[in-house]
């Protein structure tokens, strides 16, 4: 199936998708803020990029996108371009893993949340951090 945009119009439209301070991160932001929590960094120079970063408990936050990043539960196949579009999400999947590895081998805890537990519940995910920010203590 072609494209029924422009080259232009499909330009634009993926310019416009953001990948720092997404609405589900913000929304876990906020649910942070709200619960008392601070001490956590946004944009932090970390190798695979990370959303949120507690550099003195040495956590990283990666809130996924359900598309982006291949999400086992609701991900759904693109109907356009599906070699193109398959082969970036497959690299986004291999990068998630490397980047996994390489924090954990450097010493951080991982914590990876996907965009639909957020959408339903911000609370309950930011809840879950804060669960694993007590259990860590250094």
């Amino acid at each position: 199936m072609a494209d029924v945009l422009t080259k232009k119009q499909r330009s634009f439209n993926m310019s416009q998708i953001k990948s720092k301070d997404t609405k589900p991160e913000i929304k876990i932001r906020k649910q942070l803020y709200k619960k008392g929590i601070r001490g956590y960094r946004v944009h932090y120079k970390l190798f695979g990029k990370p959303d949120i970063v507690f550099p003195a408990k040495k956590i990283v936050i990666f809130i996924d996108g359900c598309f982006w990043h291949k999400c086992p539960k609701c991900f759904i196949e693109s109907e356009t371009r599906k070699e193109f579009w398959m082969k970036k999400i497959e690299g986004n999947v291999d990068r998630d893993h490397k980047v996994k590895v390489k924090l954990k081998k450097e010493g951080w805890t991982v914590l990876r949340y996907w965009e639909h537990e957020i959408k339903k519940s911000p609370e309950q995910v930011a809840l879950k951090i804060i669960k694993k920010l007590k259990h860590i203590n250094f």
